[in-house]
C-alpha cells in the first residue's frame, strides 16, 4: 500500500503532464548548478582553489628553502612557471582526487539524505534528464576548480619570482613562451584522469546511496592506484591504470617531447571515465525511485561497479602490453638510464659554463656519457631504487684530460631520478656558484631526470 501510494505521487498523471512545459536538460542542469554552489562545501573549495595556491607559490618561492623533494621544487626561485609545476604534482596525487569526491561523489547521494527524490521527478519527470543535469553541473565546478589551481599558482608564481626560462628534466632550457605552453598543456591533460575519478564519484553516489564510501570512492581509488604506482609493477600495468596520466605529464619538459606514456594515459583514463559514467548511468535507470529505502547497496555496487571496471584494467593491460610490447619488467634499465643521465648532463654543464663565464660549448662537443651500476649489478642493472651510482665523462674542446663527475641516483618506480653530485666539487661539490651577479644555483650539484618507460620499438 505504501509502495503504490509513492509510485502515485512520484509519477505524475498522463493529464497532468499534459498541461506542463517541458523541463529541459539546460533548464536542469542551472538548477543543480545552482544547487550545488550553494553548498558551503563549495562555496570554501572556490575560494580556496582560487586563492590558496598563489599565496603558497609566492611564499615559499621567497623562502631560502625550496621543496628540492618535489619535481620543479628546486627551480621556485628561478623562475614564476616551475610553481604552478609544483601545484600540478601535488594536485595529481591528493587535491583533485579530494575534489572530485566532494563534488561527484555527491552529487546523487545528497538527494538522498535529503529524501528529495520524489520532488525533483515531479518537477522534471525524466531520469535521463536528470542524470545528464547533475552530471554537467558536477563536471562544471570541478573543472572551475581545477582552472582555479591553474591560473592561481601561475599568476603567484609569475608575481612573485617573474617571467623567466625553465629548466626541463633533461636540463634543456625552456624559453618563457615555450615554459607558458607547457605548463598549459600539463594542466590540459591531467583533466582527463580528473574525467575518470569523476566518473568513478558519479558511480558510488549512484551505487552506494547515502552510504560515506559513495563520497570517499574517488578518493580510495585514487589512494589505491598511487600505492600500485609505487609498487615492483610491469610497465604495462602502470599504464594501463588512471593515475598514470597524473604522472606522464612530465614527459612533456623532455626534448624530444615522451609522449608515448602521455597519450596512453590520457585515453586510458578517458576510457575510464566514459566506462564508469555509463555504468552509473545505467544503475540510476534501474532504481526503483518508488522505494524510499533504496538508496543503493553493496551487493549491487561490487557487481555492476567494480567488477566492470576490474574487467576494465584487465583489458587495457592486455592491449598496452600487445601494442607498446612492455609485457615485463620496471622499464628502467641501464643503458636508459645512462643514456638519459648524459643527455642531463651535458644540458646543465653549458648552463654552468654561461654562469661563470667560461668559452661556450656545445652538447655535440662534450661528447657526454655515462656509465652506471646498481649496488653489485654492473651489467644489465634494472629497476627503481636508491643504489645506482653513475660516472659521467666528458670532453672539453682543446683539452685532452677526460672531465669525470659521480652522481648518486635515486629513481622511482615512475622512471623520475634525482642525480645527486658527489665530486668533484669543482663541478658538481657545491649547492651555489659565484657568478659576475653573485652566488647562483649550482646546476649540477642536484638535478632531476626521467627515464621513458616504453621500449624504443614502441617509441618509434
Amino acid at each position: 500500500m505504501t509502495a503504490s501510494a509513492s509510485a502515485t505521487a512520484v509519477a505524475p498523471t498522463p493529464a497532468s503532464n499534459a498541461g506542463s512545459p517541458r523541463v529541459s536538460v539546460a533548464r536542469g542542469y542551472r538548477f543543480e548548478l545552482v544547487k550545488l554552489v550553494s553548498q558551503w562545501r563549495i562555496r570554501l573549495l572556490v575560494p580556496a582553489c582560487w586563492i590558496a595556491p598563489a599565496l603558497f607559490v609566492a611564499g615559499v618561492s621567497q623562502q631560502s628553502t625550496l621543496p628540492a623533494d618535489t619535481l620543479f621544487g628546486r627551480w621556485m626561485l628561478a623562475t614564476g612557471w616551475a610553481g604552478p609545476l609544483v601545484i600540478l604534482g601535488f594536485s595529481g596525487t591528493w587535491a583533485l582526487p579530494l575534489l572530485t569526491s566532494v563534488v561527484a561523489g555527491d552529487v546523487f547521494a545528497s538527494e538522498d539524505r535529503l529524501g528529495t527524490w520524489r520532488h525533483l521527478l515531479v518537477a522534471i519527470r525524466s531520469p535521463r534528464r536528470i542524470f545528464a543535469a547533475k552530471a554537467l553541473a558536477s563536471l562544471t565546478v570541478i573543472l572551475l576548480l581545477v582552472a582555479g589551481l591553474a591560473a592561481s599558482s601561475t599568476v603567484g608564481g609569475l608575481l612573485a619570482v617573474g617571467n623567466h626560462p625553465l629548466v626541463g628534466l633533461d636540463g634543456h632550457l625552456l624559453s618563457p613562451g615555450g615554459a607558458a605552453g607547457k605548463v598549459l598543456l600539463a594542466w590540459v591533460c591531467v583533466l582527463a584522469p580528473t574525467l575518470a575519478l569523476a566518473g568513478i564519484g558519479l558511480l558510488g553516489s549512484v551505487a552506494l546511496g547515502r552510504s560515506p564510501m559513495g563520497l570517499l570512492l574517488p578518493a580510495v581509488v585514487a589512494l589505491a592506484m598511487q600505492v600500485a604506482q609505487m609498487l615492483p609493477l610491469p610497465v604495462a600495468v602502470r599504464l594501463a591504470l588512471p593515475s598514470w596520466a597524473f604522472i606522464a605529464w612530465n614527459g612533456l619538459f623532455t626534448s624530444p617531447a615522451q609522449l608515448g606514456p602521455l597519450v596512453i594515459g590520457i585515453v586510458v583514463s578517458l576510457v575510464w571515465a566514459v566506462m564508469a559514467t555509463l555504468i552509473a548511468y545505467l544503475l540510476f535507470l534501474r532504481r526503483d525511485f518508488t522505494n524510499l529505502t533504496d538508496d543503493g547497496s553493496a551487493r549491487r555496487a561490487v557487481t555492476a561497479g567494480l567488477l566492470p571496471l576490474a574487467g576494465l584494467v584487465a583489458v587495457t593491460v592486455a592491449v598496452v602490453a600487445v601494442t607498446t610490447g612492455a609485457t615485463t619488467g620496471s622499464g628502467i634499465r641501464q643503458d636508459k638510464v645512462q643514456v638519459s643521465l648524459a643527455e642531463d648532463f651535458a644540458h646543465l654543464y653549458r648552463m654552468q659554463t654561461a654562469q661563470l663565464n667560461r668559452p661556450a660549448v656545445t652538447e655535440a662537443q662534450l661528447k657526454s656519457t655515462a656509465a652506471c651500476t646498481k649496488g653489485d649489478v654492473k651489467d644489465d642493472a634494472e629497476g627503481a631504487g636508491n643504489d645506482w651510482r653513475c660516472v659521467v665523462s666528458w670532453h672539453l674542446p682543446g683539452v685532452q684530460a677526460t672531465g669525470q663527475a659521480i652522481y648518486q641516483l635515486d629513481i622511482t618506480a615512475d622512471g623520475r631520478f634525482v642525480a645527486d653530485g658527489d665530486g668533484p666539487k669543482e663541478v658538481n661539490g657545491y649547492f651555489l656558484v659565484r657568478t659576475a651577479t653573485g652566488d647562483a644555483p649550482n646546476p649540477l650539484w642536484q638535478f632531476d631526470g626521467n627515464v621513458d618507460l616504453l621500449p624504443a620499438t614502441a617509441k618509434g
